[in-house]
């Protein structure tokens, strides 16, 4: 080999360099082998036996909550992030959280509830199947699962690799879901897609006493991208979608994770710049324009914290979760809850609503 002797120290090294070298190749191909997309349109399993329909004119209310998978207590930080961790602390304080995250979703007794970063089984939170504890908790509730991360094993970070993942995200209604839709919305087509979710969106359909039907959207759109359009062309989908439903007579509300500064500036509400995180851009408000749409998004308290590290008050805040209302919707009250990021690195929004007759 290249003139070297058998069992010359560099005749070795080389070979040991080319093992590798097949290895991370080997790696590198099932890795992109592996990445898939859910097909778009997938109808889901709506489980629950409600038989209850939706009023028009009376108060009801719904709660978005990003869960950051049950990991993100107050002393976590995500190596995605610039922070450190890649699993939650341990099994144990997993199952705490999670179980602590569905007895506050209890007490905030909601009619609907959007929840996002669930996992189902993954290495990161030690496979405990966070969707069967919050179905087990909810047990009265309809509800229905759209699958937005089935990952390959991610051998980063080196020292505690990010592993594999199945996770998606899961709506719950007081009221009876007479059927739901996951929606596969645009993502980027280079590298990236890899460390992006498959992101989508999910329509649970409630029919109401007057005979119409109000369409619930669940969201997480996507944070890490090279190129800002795609985030844009994902609320541009959600919006025309949202269009079609109104225009057939029906109620609609979004609500969830939008990963935009729904706020525009989150720093002139809570005094932290954000100027040196690039993903947390204002949502377009271009894309509303001459809809029947409104924004909804509360200033009380910021409803994401950067998770470069643990928290603490001098850390970048902002608010990306929301909803977005039909016209014949009426939005009674809208705020986000101060849990001080007990459970995740967001907070949970709620809004109380009315449908209009």
């Amino acid at each position: 080999m290249l003139g070297f002797k058998k069992g010359h120290p560099i005749r070795n090294l080389i070979k040991i360099l080319l093992v590798l070298l097949l290895i991370v190749g080997g790696y590198v191909v099932y890795v992109f082998i592996s990445y898939h997309r859910v097909p778009d349109n997938q109808q889901l399993e709506v489980k629950g036996n409600s038989d209850l329909n939706i009023k028009t004119d009376e108060t009801y209310k719904i709660l978005s909550f990003n869960t950051g998978f049950g990991a993100y207590e107050p002393d976590f930080s995500f190596f995605m992030d610039g922070g450190e961790r890649s699993w939650a602390w341990s099994k144990e304080r997993l199952k705490t959280n999670v179980n602590n995250i569905a007895n506050f979703i209890e007490a905030q007794k909601a009619d609907l509830l959007l929840l996002q970063e669930v996992d189902v089984n993954a290495t990161r939170t030690y496979h405990v199947n966070q969707k069967q504890i919050y179905e087990d908790k909810f047990a009265d509730m309809d509800s229905s699962f759209a699958e937005n991360w089935d990952s390959p094993f991610l051998f980063y970070p080196v020292t505690q690799p990010h592993g594999k993942t199945l996770a998606g995200i899961i709506t719950f209604s007081r009221f009876d879901i007479s059927s739901s839709v996951r929606r596969s919305v645009p993502v980027e087509d280079t590298v990236m897609k890899i460390v992006d979710l498959d992101r989508c969106y999910s329509k649970s359909y409630i029919s109401t006493e007057d005979g119409r039907t109000l369409v619930v959207y669940n969201l997480h759109l996507s944070a890490y991208t090279s190129d800002g359009t795609i985030a844009d062309q994902q609320v541009d989908m959600l919006l025309d979608d949202m269009n079609e439903e109104y225009d057939k007579g029906s109620y609609v509300i979004a609500g969830g994770d939008f990963n935009k500064d729904l706020l525009g500036d989150s720093s002139k509400y809570f005094g932290v710049s954000g100027e040196d995180y690039s993903w947390a851009k204002p949502i377009k408000t271009e894309s509303f324009e001459g809809r029947p749409f409104e924004l909804v998004a509360a200033s009380n308290v910021p409803s994401n914290r950067n998770a470069d590290a643990p928290y603490n008050p001098q850390q970048f805040v902002n608010t990306l979760d929301g909803f977005i209302v039909s016209d014949n919707v009426e939005i009674v009250s809208n705020t986000t809850v101060d849990t001080q990021f007990a459970y995740s690195d967001h907070n949970p929004v709620e809004m109380e609503f009315r449908l209009k007759p």
